[in-house]
């Protein structure tokens, strides 16, 4: 059993400072200190795959970053972890806790837990290895701290993907938590819905590709980035104007919206507009409340709403009656306009949130570009061009 200030110190040292995840009662120590020192960050994510992306926008801002779950939760990170991190070559630190372990690992005595994390015990070590996921145990002892982060930190250095520590029942000693993750925020009273957007002719709405050029239009690519949902979205954008400004995300459907939270926060002095779809955006919902809690104003979340899967055969999804808007409303956005005049695109940029993010949920209709072209690009190649706009390099310690 190690303290956790021998852990998170030590990787204070490398560099980590940011952290994200979803709480695991093996985790309590190490994340009760990590929230008690004003000095680190926690993000609390609805979901271990909106983490995974929350802390992968934080890492291409450059901030190194460390990713914990439960691995019950384990599934719900592998779409991101395959993806996102693996494919665009994003390294994380992962800590996966081994709910359903055979023995405990220290006295090799066998244990009893729930019955929903026998097979996932089981499997943990298997599926990481099936995402190319390194891993090794977490340290129980002060002495291997140092050379658990070192291998960490070499691979992630090297191959700049995941690396993952999975850590056992009373792995770290208990620590008491003195305050609150949640940072304070003012009444979200405030919220705006103009529905003076709708014009309710179906016939009027725009396209995709109108919709993403009136944004390109709208900002100011010099300080402002774009994060483009998969599917059409992204390659209609690359399609309208490719740009170092904009990032197109090939995979990790419904993570665009968690990615740009990660991003906008670990950049204050950047806008980060994120444009999502219907489909993506009912994917992870949850994380509209995140964007909520701790999104700042520079942070602009547009939906493209066609109520289908376009790129899949125009299958229809549940949006036609859903109000995104009052939703963002409710999870605490600053601005919140929905409609299907684009007029609400120039509303959205020049409104007035004060702290909090900036939400649009446009109704447009459904269809694409003949002949789509694909990015050109591999998505590291999208990726380490974005990064040199923003000036921003992930350092990994040698030390």
């Amino acid at each position: 059993m190690i303290q956790a200030e021998e852990f998170v110190e030590a990787a204070r040292n490398l560099g980590f400072g940011w952290y994200t995840g979803v709480p695991c009662s093996f985790l309590t120590p190490f994340i009760n200190y990590v929230i008690n020192d004003v000095q680190l960050r926690y993000i609390s994510a609805a979901n271990e795959g909106d983490a995974v992306a929350i802390a992968s926008g934080a890492a291409i801002a450059g901030k190194l970053s460390v990713v914990m779950m439960q691995n019950s939760g384990l599934g719900n990170a592998v779409n991101p972890l395959t993806s996102l991190n693996y494919i665009f070559r994003i390294p994380l630190l992962l800590i996966c806790t081994l709910r359903g372990d055979v023995y405990d690992g220290l006295r090799l005595r066998h244990l009893q837990d729930e019955p929903q994390h026998q097979l996932m015990g089981q499997i943990t070590d298997k599926l990481l290895e099936t995402m190319s996921v390194p891993w090794e145990f977490f340290p129980t002892d002060a002495a291997e701290i140092e050379p658990v982060l070192k291998r960490a930190t070499a691979y992630m250095r090297q191959e700049r993907r995941p690396y993952a520590l999975i850590m056992r029942k009373g792995a770290i000693a208990p620590h008491a938590l003195t305050r609150s993750s949640i940072p304070e925020r003012e009444n979200s009273s405030s919220a705006d819905i103009q529905q003076s957007f709708f014009r309710d002719n179906k016939e009027q709405r725009i396209s995709r590709s109108e919709a993403l050029a009136r944004i390109v239009e709208l900002i100011d690519p010099e300080n402002t980035v774009v994060i483009a949902t998969t599917g059409y979205t992204g390659r209609e954008l690359f399609a309208s104007q490719d740009s170092a400004n904009h990032l197109y995300m090939v995979g990790s459907m419904g993570c665009a919206s968690s990615m740009g939270l990660g991003l906008s926060l670990a950049r204050p002095d950047l806008k980060v507009v994120v444009i999502d779809g219907d489909g993506a955006a009912l994917m992870r919902m949850g994380n509209f409340a995140s964007i909520g809690t701790y999104g700042g104003a520079n942070l602009l979340h547009i939906l493209l709403d066609n109520e289908v899967y376009d790129s899949t055969g125009a299958q229809a999804t549940v949006s036609a009656g859903i109000s995104f808007a009052k939703i963002a409303e409710a999870c605490g956005y600053g601005v919140t306009l929905a409609g299907d005049d684009p007029a609400l695109l120039e509303a959205l940029f020049t409104a007035d949130a004060n702290t909090r993010p900036k939400f649009a949920h446009l109704k447009i209709r459904p269809g694409t570009l003949e002949k789509l072209p694909r990015p050109n690009l591999t998505p590291e190649a999208v990726l380490q061009r974005f990064m040199k706009h923003i000036g921003s390099d992930l350092i990994i310690s040698n030390s």
